[in-house]
């Protein structure tokens, strides 16, 4: 599978799993459990949760799905930003470890961001690095002008990026891109919305391809973009995992700014 360097870190797998709105209802669990492991099994090993998520219920899922298998997975969770002062950093971090049951999570985020200065937080963030508590910090849902505000370079920007959302290819991804800050895009096929256009159903019936897999292929077009869908069945991270070896056509690449046009000037950084 196709990697993407973080910066100042480590590579990571170009798609990962997402977990928002797993962990809360108990009739998925099994299921729930067995996808995040089927996509481990599939070299999906990023997985991506945070503390909102259920009020840690997805953390305490994590947890219990790596359960013997922690050396193979790369987690990312987040702090909110209310929580991400001197004091409460720490503290929020150290309640994600216990119900990941982990001594350390290898990347950690601002959900987004607050009234708390984010020279603070990027302090707090770097004394939890030099304590071993975890391996890297990063960001999300920061535009441009709250990235130049930032002291220090975070591993990568974690923004809302799909078909249907491309504000970020104006200003923000290019300044990343500058800037040695990888990108990872959550709500890629916009929380399955993306699956029901028929103009991407075309084009993916033409290529003899599932829609997601058009949708995520098409995010994962760039070489510094991470997408973390979320999946709740081993069926659906199979068919979410092809997409790291689809390349789309130029054609096909066309058909699709066609139907979801580029934007032509500055769009405000959206959030879901």
């Amino acid at each position: 599978m196709r990697t993407v360097t973080l910066t100042h870190g480590p590579s990571v797998p170009a798609l990962g799993q997402g977990t928002w709105y797993m962990g809360e209802d108990p009739a998925r669990r099994a299921d729930e459990i067995a996808s995040l492991r089927a996509g481990l099994d599939l070299g999906l090993s990023l997985i991506d949760t945070a503390t909102m998520y259920g009020d840690g219920a997805a953390e305490e899922l994590v947890g219990e799905a790596l359960q013997g298998r922690r050396d193979e997975a790369f987690i990312v969770t987040k702090v909110l930003p209310w929580e991400a002062d001197a004091a409460g950093l720490p503290a929020s971090v150290h309640g994600s470890l216990r119900r990941l049951r982990t001594d350390r999570a290898d990347l950690v985020l601002l959900h987004w961001r607050g009234d708390v200065p984010l020279a603070e937080t990027v302090e707090a963030l770097e004394r939890l690095v030099a304590a071993g508590d975890i391996g890297a910090w990063g960001v999300s849902n920061l535009d441009v002008e709250d990235l130049e505000d930032i002291p220090g370079q975070p591993a990568t920007n974690q923004v809302l990026y799909n078909l249907t959302r491309r504000g970020p290819e104006f200003d923000l991804l290019p300044y990343q891109r500058a800037a040695g800050i990888p990108t990872m895009a959550y709500s890629p096929i916009e929380q399955a919305r993306l699956l029901r256009s028929p103009a991407l159903r075309t084009v993916a019936e033409q290529l003899g391809e599932a829609p997601a897999a058009v949708a995520l292929a098409w995010v994962l077009r760039h070489p510094d973009v991470i997408a973390i869908p979320k999946a709740g069945t081993p069926a659906h991270v199979a068919n979410n995992a092809r997409a790291a070896d689809l390349t789309l056509p130029q054609d096909t690449l066309e058909a699709l700014d066609a139907a979801f046009p580029a934007p032509a000037r500055k769009v405000p950084l959206e959030m879901l």
